[in-house]
């Protein structure tokens, strides 16, 4: 028999590889945090509308093929006119809004705005679909909700500042976003459960093109238009919507649609930095007092904490 001191020593454990979906969790907060960034670049030489419509039309003309390689054409056919419809509340609105906002408040004022949207969806689905929220799901949605309203009353001043517009309504331009969303979501959930994800993704893209479009030719610039402002727009529509879309639908398959929706916490941390870094933005004492806030608010009214697993 061999002595243990003479046995050859086992390796150190090493660590398991991370699971694919991580990557693509972290991948998809930090594309669509850069999207603030990119849609202020746009908006500030292109306009508000022509920014959201150019996004929407090249996200569009991106998955479109794609679309037609997995051969759903015929399922967007069928179900044109709902989907379209979720392209005007959940892109065409939105993305007006948010490009309009970015005029006038920093890329990190507005991501840490846009991880509302799951308290403005569950309220659209407690009023709509009679989804009412029970325990701390309630006080996730007072303590959101009271953060935002601390938030938005220090920007509440509808006064034009010199080179911008007012921060109030910047603010409310932000919350309207977030309210689309959030009515788009049970409008999904009420009419076109169980369309294919891409279906939805791609028809509604075409959509708010359509629904964008008179009001990108009527605003479009004058002026001529510097090279890094197409660029901005051509990430937004290739990288930040129709990439950043396949990466969302192969995270819901991986993990589920409500793990996949937890990437909201994540985006404001890509924005802010993203903001700070590239743009020279400062980060205000209150929006470290009230974007945590916020975010506790949304994780408990979404169940992201205090939900307890299924008794077995």
């Amino acid at each position: 028999m061999t002595s243990s001191s003479s046995a050859t020593p086992a390796a150190p454990p090493t660590a398991p590889p991370a699971p694919a979906w991580v990557l693509d969790f972290v991948l998809l907060a930090a594309i669509w945090g850069s999207s603030f960034l990119f849609m202020r670049m746009g908006a500030k030489e292109f306009g508000a509308l022509p920014t959201a419509g150019m996004r929407v039309g090249i996200a569009a003309a991106f998955l479109l093929p794609i679309l037609w390689y997995r051969g759903q054409v015929a399922a967007l056919r069928q179900h044109w006119k709902l989907v379209f419809t979720v392209g005007i509340l959940n892109s065409a609105i939105p993305f007006a809004c948010l490009s309009f906002a970015l005029l006038s408040i920093s890329t990190g004022l507005s991501s840490i705005l846009n991880a509302t949207v799951p308290l403005f969806g569950a309220v659209v689905a407690w009023v709509w679909l009679k989804d009412r929220p029970h325990g701390l799901r309630v006080l996730g949605l007072l303590v959101g909700f009271f953060g935002v309203a601390l938030l938005a009353w220090s920007k509440s001043s509808f006064t034009p500042s010199a080179g911008a517009g007012s921060t109030g309504w910047a603010v409310l331009a932000c919350l309207v976003a977030c309210f689309f969303y959030g009515v788009s979501a049970s409008f999904t959930r009420r009419f076109l459960a169980g369309v294919p994800s891409m279906v939805l993704a791609t028809g509604s893209q075409v959509g708010a093109t359509l629904g964008l479009l008179p009001f990108t030719l009527w605003y479009w610039p004058a002026h001529a238009v510097s090279t890094a402002a197409w660029l901005a727009l051509l990430a937004l529509g290739v990288l930040c919507t129709g990439v950043a879309y396949v990466i969302f639908f192969r995270l819901i398959d991986r993990r589920g649609p409500a793990k996949a929706l937890t990437v909201t916490y994540a985006i404001p941390v890509f924005g802010v930095t993203y903001g700070v870094l590239l743009l020279g933005e400062t980060i205000t004492p209150w929006m470290l007092v009230c974007g945590p806030i916020i975010l506790l608010g949304t994780a408990l009214s979404s169940g992201l904490i205090g939900s307890r697993p299924p008794s077995r």
